[in-house]
């Protein structure tokens, strides 16, 4: 008995409010640290302050090695995938560690030239959120090809910018400007800004995958730690708080970035678990199916002498190996798989009345037919003549059933054309037979498939027969 009708309470109302939960949940979580800032900003004793130099320059050491961890891993999966995203991720840790690291090497010139030892951190948080934003643009754009992703020139060149924007900030630190408050508020507030836009174009778009939500949760922490930079003051409390939220973020994507390494090597392509498990399901099948047909398709002979020339349908011989390898599967893991045996009605008639070129046409159409209904794993085969079988793994006599009827009934409302004749009207009869439930041999469910098959025929043709 169905739960949610013992209950009284249709599963698909809860789904959606579970779903809307889940998104309130992660919106909190994203945007909680705000609440700290909102403390600190009303409630903070200016003068309480940590000015501790080594605290500093070991924190800055310890984020700048895992930058270049980070990248590291971030390159290889782009290397892998040739996911664009990536690339830019790539560049977006590279620019920050690159820009960031004078930030702790100059800890010491605080009390010096604190525009110099300041202006490297609003400068690398805005560089990263720049490359951030161009990799979600890119989401789900054609891969790289294997050229560029080991081409080292554009990365050389990216060096070479990033190392050009520390020399720039170091002129910046001594010139005249750089104690307006302008200069240090274009560059947080800019990174503030393109943050908020990530967001925003995240939502628009409905970008939802689960490394895509780890990405925006991690913009939102790197946008709020802007904000906290911007209301805080070198050493006091709000500039503390502000490091650790930019720290959660970073430490937050650089999670996703070690989940796509670990699974796919890409940030679009990786599912929720509900997904993972029903694409290994049905990748578990055609991997093995596609291993029986590489293990018949290396050579190009054994190809054409497995396939039907006509319609480009498996020919009786492979159709036969196929089944052969199911029932082994089948007996090995305690499975079952199904059968369908199909024959046109009346087809010598259409050869007879238009010609065996028209004949031949509407074979290879009624083959691309069949290969629009059934499931991607599933296999056709010309057996001779007008006649076919579909081999259809995992699935049982009411699962054959309904797919026989798929193919049934869109071949009736199917006008097949030619370059002859315009429209030939053609129905099919179809037998059904099921591994286990009508033996355990290729004889015995060919011959239950076949007369079935010709029940079918006996019953007026045009229809599906189980029994």
């Amino acid at each position: 008995m169905d739960m949610s009708a013992t209950i009284g309470v249709r599963p698909e109302p809860i789904r959606r409010v579970t779903k809307i939960y889940t998104a309130f949940l992660l919106a909190v979580f994203a945007l909680s640290p705000a609440a700290l800032i909102a403390y600190l900003y009303f409630f903070q004793d200016p003068t309480l302050k940590f000015d501790n130099h080594l605290f500093h320059e070991i924190a800055i050491a310890a984020a700048t090695l895992e930058g270049l961890f980070i990248t590291y891993v971030s390159w290889r999966c782009y290397r892998s995938s040739g996911e664009p995203m990536l690339r830019w991720l790539t560049l977006g840790f590279l620019g920050f560690t690159l820009i960031y690291a004078p930030h702790g090497v100059f800890t010491g010139m605080a009390h010096h030239n604190i525009w110099l030892f300041l202006l490297y951190g609003p400068a690398s948080r805005f560089a990263m959120a720049i490359l951030l934003l161009i990799g979600l643009l890119s989401f789900n754009l054609e891969p790289d090809t294997p050229e560029q992703r080991v081409n080292p020139r554009s990365w050389l060149l990216w060096v070479a910018v990033f190392l050009l924007i520390d020399i720039a900030v170091a002129i910046v630190a001594y010139s005249p400007i750089a104690g307006s408050p302008a200069v240090r508020l274009t560059m947080e507030g800019g990174a503030l800004f393109f943050s908020a836009l990530n967001i925003t174009i995240m939502l628009a778009g409905r970008i939802r995958s689960p490394l895509m939500t780890i990405f925006g949760i991690s913009i939102a922490l790197f946008g709020l730690s802007s904000l906290a930079f911007i209301l805080g003051r070198p050493w006091n409390h709000m500039w503390w708080l502000a490091h650790a939220i930019f720290a959660g973020g970073f430490f937050f994507l650089s999670y996703g970035i070690i989940q796509a390494f670990h699974t796919t090597r890409s940030f679009s392509n990786i599912y929720n678990q509900e997904e993972m498990v029903n694409c290994l399901a049905m990748s578990m099948v055609r991997t093995e199916n596609a291993l029986q047909e590489l293990k018949h398709s290396n050579q190009m002979l054994e190809h054409l002498a497995s396939t039907d020339p006509l319609t480009g349908a498996s020919n009786r011989r492979h159709f036969i190996e196929l089944v052969d390898a199911e029932i082994a599967r089948a007996k090995r893991d305690n499975l079952s798989f199904s059968l369908l045996a199909l024959d046109l009605d009346n087809f010598k008639a259409i050869n007879d009345h238009y010609g065996h070129q028209v004949g031949d046409e509407v074979l290879q159409g009624f083959v691309q037919k069949c290969m629009e209904e059934i499931r991607p794993y599933d296999g056709v085969a010309r057996m001779g003549g007008e006649e076919f079988m579909i081999l259809l793994p995992l699935a049982t006599l009411e699962v054959a059933m309904a797919i026989g009827e798929r193919i049934r009934s869109a071949t009736e409302s199917t006008a097949f054309t030619s370059v002859a004749v315009p429209k030939v009207i053609l129905t099919v009869s179809i037998g059904v037979s099921q591994f286990g439930h009508d033996g355990n041999t290729i004889d015995t469910i060919f011959r239950a498939a076949d007369e079935r098959l010709y029940r079918a025929k006996n019953h007026g043709r045009n229809c599906v027969v189980t029994t």
